[in-house]
């Protein structure tokens, strides 16, 4: 395992810098804590819950002001407390006999200096850490491409169900709107046909972009199937839904692709509802999927809305 840790304020000077190639020995009176420590550590495989515990028994040692977690992985960062004028930085590893596995950097900040007693004992309790942290990020790793489309980096099916209750739960709890988009692309069949299906996989990779592109992050955007994605628009209305879906359909209809010195051009429909008091995720999606095939029928490239007492077109000579 190996640490290294540069200790610094908002002037860093030269003498501050440290670098240690191993984990000192723990001090002989916290030898129970760091017991209790590793003890705790193996209770929880979730990233958030294993830092908040390594970082209140270490705030029993040493008077902290916040600490900063930043995953190697395609996870968000993990802060706890505020941000302090002095910090000691930490990049985390496990060392193998053939390799180096990154597995992060840890930032810790105070208003105080830290003295090279107390780095002695962050860094002894990062020891037990290490191993926890390593197996969680593999779980986390392995979640996420459980719930991860290979083919265009958005969520799947699974994924989409999982967020959708959550999403409109939490709608439902705060009282805020929330809103469906079903984005079809229109007469995919010939492309792959026309093109082969190398060339479909790449359509369907441009209208993915497109759409994670055009839509905000806070949107949650999936593959729910073929050539047909899922966005969840939340604290969106159906008015709102509506400009966003008309957004997405003119980006995509203004991209193309090049395929031995031919442009490919596709357009999409697409079919949105909003979330009313009755709905559950069910009949979120059947209803916006409702809208989609109505897009459908009547010509494509287009945008319709399905809301609790009307249904509008959107079409792209009226937006």
């Amino acid at each position: 395992m190996v640490t290294s840790v540069q200790i610094s304020s908002r002037v860093p000077k030269a003498k501050d810098a440290i670098s240690r190639t191993r984990i000192p020995m723990p001090t002989q009176d916290i030898s129970d804590d760091l017991f209790r420590l590793t003890q705790l550590l193996q209770t929880t495989l979730e990233l958030e819950p294993l830092l908040n515990i390594f970082y209140q028994q270490l705030n029993k040692q040493l008077p902290l002001g916040g600490m900063v977690y930043t995953p190697p992985e395609k996870l968000s960062r993990v802060k706890i407390g505020k941000p302090n004028i002095h910090h000691c930085d930490y990049r985390l590893s496990n060392t193998h006999k053939t390799n180096e596995e990154a597995l992060g950097n840890l930032v810790f900040s105070r208003s105080k200096r830290f003295s090279e007693k107390e780095l002695v004992i962050i860094e002894s309790m990062i020891g037990p850490l290490i191993y926890p942290l390593q197996n969680t990020l593999l779980y986390q790793s392995a979640l996420m491409a459980a719930m991860c489309d290979p083919l265009t980096n958005t969520g799947n099916r699974a994924a989409m169900n999982n967020s959708l209750q959550r999403e409109i739960q939490l709608a439902n709890r705060y009282s805020q709107p929330l809103s469906m988009m079903v984005v079809d692309i229109d007469h995919f069949k010939l492309v792959n046909d026309n093109f082969g299906h190398s060339t479909g996989d790449d359509i369907i990779r441009q209208v993915a972009n497109s759409i994670t592109t055009v839509c905000r992050d806070t949107d949650l955007t999936f593959r729910f199937g073929g050539e047909e994605f899922v966005v969840l628009l939340n604290k969106t209305d159906a008015s709102g839904a509506r400009v966003i879906a008309e957004r997405v359909r003119r980006h995509i209809e203004s991209q193309s692709l090049n395929v031995n010195k031919k442009e490919v051009k596709v357009t999409v429909s697409i079919g949105t509802a909003e979330l009313n008091q009755d709905d559950n995720g069910q009949s979120l999606f059947e209803r916006s999927d409702s809208a989609l095939y109505k897009a459908k029928q009547q010509g494509r490239n287009q945008v319709v809305s399905r809301d609790i007492n009307n249904d509008s077109q959107h079409s792209l000579l009226e937006m």
